[in-house]
């Protein structure tokens, strides 16, 4: 993977990957395929979560204090009235609203993997290995892992960065594989970014798939969404245009930009 150079980075949370699904990360996981960008072999993406949400990985334990809710305030997180959104979940799966913090609490919704008109409670609570904000999802009040949750920012066009960064302009048989390969070229190798395919594919006039990347290096800057356009060639697509939206981890400015 190839940093870009011209995108902030950001220095992942050391947060436990529970709360989408059944309360496990949803990442993308390659399968050996060929995929043409020249003629190099590269990873293709498969997800691997199911309808109802990923598999768990590790229960955490959920100390209750003395409030009555698990865990522990913290001065820390999304400030009351914020507007956030849901980033980092895999098209096929959703982020699990519950009633208290704690990936063993009761569900009471499933998010969207692109839903982004979530109300801050103002609240944000620790708990082993992860920590937990109050959210207003509709009528619904409840509490999502902070680990699934972002501002959106600016989006750019950043197609030229892209190809300068592969030193070409790419072509996959499949629009899969053109996203994959775009969004990887966007990835940190230190720390290791998830991509995790939230837009499937569809073919129109264009190609079009999105990924989330996710874990760049910088605080202010959780991620990008990477928006793929492939067009028609030689019975697969090359590259079009990639538009970036910022995902970030502490707030937007007037312009939405991180802060």
């Amino acid at each position: 993977m190839r940093p870009l150079s011209s995108w902030i980075v950001w220095t992942t949370l050391s947060l436990v990957l529970v709360a989408c699904g059944s309360d496990t990360a949803t990442t993308t996981t390659p399968t050996s395929t060929t995929v043409t960008s020249s003629s190099t072999t590269m990873p293709a993406p498969t997800t691997t979560a199911a309808a109802q949400g990923p598999t768990t990985t590790a229960e955490e334990s959920t100390p209750t204090s003395s409030s009555g809710l698990p865990g522990d305030p913290i001065d820390f997180g999304p400030a009351a009235g914020d507007t956030l959104a849901v980033i980092g979940v895999a098209h096929d799966d959703v982020l699990n609203l519950r009633a208290a913090p704690g990936a063993d609490q009761d569900i009471l919704a499933g998010i969207p993997p692109l839903y982004s008109d979530l109300i801050a409670g103002g609240e944000t609570r620790q708990l082993p290995g992860s920590m937990w904000i109050a959210v207003d999802y509709g009528q619904e009040s409840g509490w999502v892992n902070l680990r699934y949750i972002g501002y959106l920012g600016d989006t750019s066009d950043a197609t030229a960065a892209v190809v300068s960064n592969l030193g070409e302009n790419p072509v996959a048989e499949t629009m899969l594989d053109l996203g994959w390969i775009v969004a990887d070229s966007l990835a940190s190798d230190e720390p290791a970014s998830d991509l995790v395919l939230t837009v499937a594919p569809t073919v129109g006039d264009l190609g079009e798939v999105t990924y989330d990347v996710i874990g760049l290096g910088d605080d202010a800057v959780r991620g990008l969404r990477v928006h793929v356009f492939g067009q028609a060639a030689d019975g697969g697509f090359s590259l079009h245009a990639v538009e970036v939206t910022s995902l970030c981890g502490r707030g937007v400015d007037q312009d939405r930009l991180c802060v």
